[in-house]
């Protein structure tokens, strides 16, 4: 069993969850891109349809936040099931070596097992050379075959423009 109190997220940690992803955005370099307020982050983890969902993990002696995983659920069509996608998972740096990061993936994992989610997925950045080999200690398989592609911004509402009428809406 790993030590390390997780918990659901609640509408009370919205303000510390922010926090923790603009910590998150500094660490990869990409401050700047942590635009989502405290607003956004209510509906979307706890308005009339989550978007999402998160994990707390709190230091046993202290009871003070030290981490969060925020997550979402996919769908493969592949294996014609659900599975989840890990959108950030963070400890904070007085606090990593600690377990947390272990059992936030631990509870995770568990999710999954406890919805039936055949897949639990999600990105690292190829120059974060410690959390890679901390996934790689947990077993994680890194599928180098893949490239991420993103369209935002400008691209996005260029080729948007272009798109026919959806029929049956």
């Amino acid at each position: 069993m790993i030590s390390g109190m997780i918990r659901a997220a609640t509408v009370d940690d919205i303000a510390e969850i922010r926090a923790m992803i603009r910590e998150l955005a500094e660490y990869e370099r990409a401050a700047e891109q942590a635009r989502a307020t405290e607003e956004q982050l209510r509906e979307a983890l706890f308005g009339e349809h989550p978007a999402a969902y998160a994990l707390i993990a709190e230091d046993d002696a202290t009871g003070q936040v030290v981490g969060y995983a925020l997550w979402f659920p996919r769908f493969s069509t592949w294996t014609g099931t659900r599975g989840m996608h890990l959108e950030d998972l963070y400890v904070r740096p007085p606090a990593r070596g600690g377990g947390h990061g272990k059992a936030l993936l631990a509870s995770l994992a568990a999710v999954c097992r406890q919805n039936g989610y055949e897949r639990f997925e999600w990105w690292v950045l190829a120059w974060n050379e410690p959390t890679i080999d901390f996934y790689k200690s947990l077993g994680v398989e890194l599928l180098d075959e893949w490239t991420v592609c993103r369209l935002s911004g400008e691209p996005l509402r260029e080729l948007a423009a272009r798109a026919p009428a959806i029929g049956g809406r």
